[in-house]
């Protein structure tokens, strides 16, 4: 008799709880890809740990990682997979990351939009962050005082830079650095009060499903009372975890000093086709096209984007880790009260079934394919 091919039960916990926290009915199915994307067959001989890496994407080095790591489970943002597969070769290197995980066992799952709808998902974060105020500033919104302030306006001299055109010194050629994206390993819990200037908040395009109210595409964002430009631009960097930068667009003729914003639409990842004819002062989003942009500026708008996955990845650490670990234990404790008391229950299932550990932890590996170049001179 052939043994049966079954995912190892910790696989299914994993699964079974991430459907509970971000249930696939909230997804965008007209185009999104959502669920369990790989469904690894369960080896006793060889048996992953009962731990869960977090990624916005499912790169090779991410593999690498959850297979040094001997995850059971890659919980990936972004589907690995958004068409139809007529094949699967090593030719390709997507399907060659799916090939060497399903060998070792380690199954894939992607929420992606689930996590965009969601109450209290990756939309409301967003607003969470432009909502909050840093713990050190007043309660009013106002930035908070910057003692560097007060130092003269004198911009510093690199010793090894000249400061005039003296024909016996030899110019230094300007040195750019690639700086990415705070990684795992450098995040911090943000100095912000999460949503603590006053405001209401609505979704763009909602959900009709009663049983999850709130639930939709896309946040508008009202201030009670106007904000400066500059404060939301420190909560944003504060939230993010202090990204060496990030793009932002004004009118025309304006300064950031001079501009005050009552109203933001926000949408993670993508947000041209949410937020374009949006009635708001502040398009806040991962990416928006050139003329969409212009289009925005055009009409008296401002615009702030992270770069795509950078909207995204602080949720992994901010939020989803702790939140999945919590849920992993209860249906982990349930499942295996279940199986042990099924008949038939084979020994080296028993054996799993006896690991009590879980782990949930974010990639260190995973980052936007974009970094931004920073003079090291640059003032």
């Amino acid at each position: 008799m052939s043994p049966t091919t079954a995912t190892a039960p910790f696989s299914r916990a994993v699964v079974s709880a991430m459907r509970k926290l971000y249930p696939e009915a909230l997804a965008d199915s007209s185009w999104d890809n959502t669920g369990l994307l790989l469904e690894a067959p369960f080896d006793p001989l060889r048996r992953q740990m009962n731990s869960v890496l977090l990624t916005v994407d499912l790169t090779k080095a991410v593999v690498d990682e959850a297979i040094e790591r001997n995850d059971s489970v890659i919980v990936a943002y972004h589907p690995i997979i958004f068409r139809g597969l007529k094949s699967l070769t090593l030719g390709n290197s997507q399907q060659q990351s799916l090939l060497r995980l399903a060998a070792e066992g380690i199954s894939v799952y992607s929420p992606h939009t689930a996590i965009d709808a969601a109450p209290g998902g990756l939309g409301d974060w967003l607003a969470d962050i432009v909502t909050g105020t840093p713990a050190t500033a007043p309660a009013d919104g106002s930035a908070p005082s910057n003692p560097s302030s007060s130092k003269p306006s004198t911009p510093e001299v690199h010793p090894t830079q000249p400061t005039d055109d003296d024909p016996f010194v030899e110019p230094k050629h300007p040195v750019y650095m690639l700086q990415h994206h705070p990684s795992q390993a450098g995040l911090r819990d943000a100095d912000l009060k999460l949503a603590s200037t006053a405001h209401t908040r609505s979704t763009i395009r909602p959900l009709d499903l009663p049983s999850h109210p709130n639930a939709g595409m896309g946040r508008i964002v009202r201030f009670r009372t106007p904000q400066p430009l500059s404060s939301l631009i420190e909560r944003i960097g504060r939230g993010l975890g202090n990204p060496k930068g990030f793009p932002i667009a004004i009118p025309q003729g304006a300064n950031i000093s001079s501009i005050s914003i009552s109203s933001v639409g926000i949408c993670a990842g993508s947000g041209a086709s949410l937020l374009s004819n949006l009635d708001v002062d502040l398009l806040f989003t991962g990416e928006l096209p050139h003329h969409e942009a212009l289009a925005a500026i055009e009409k008296g708008q401002c615009v702030v984007t992270l770069f795509h996955s950078n909207s995204e990845r602080g949720f992994l650490h901010s939020v989803l880790r702790q939140q999945l670990l919590e849920a992993v234990r209860d249906e982990w404790e349930v499942l295996r009260r279940e199986e042990r008391g099924r008949e038939g229950v084979e020994d080296e299932v028993v054996e799993a079934l006896e690991d009590g550990y879980v782990g949930v932890e974010v990639s260190e590996r995973d980052r936007d394919p974009y970094g931004i170049v920073v003079s090291k001179y640059a003032e």
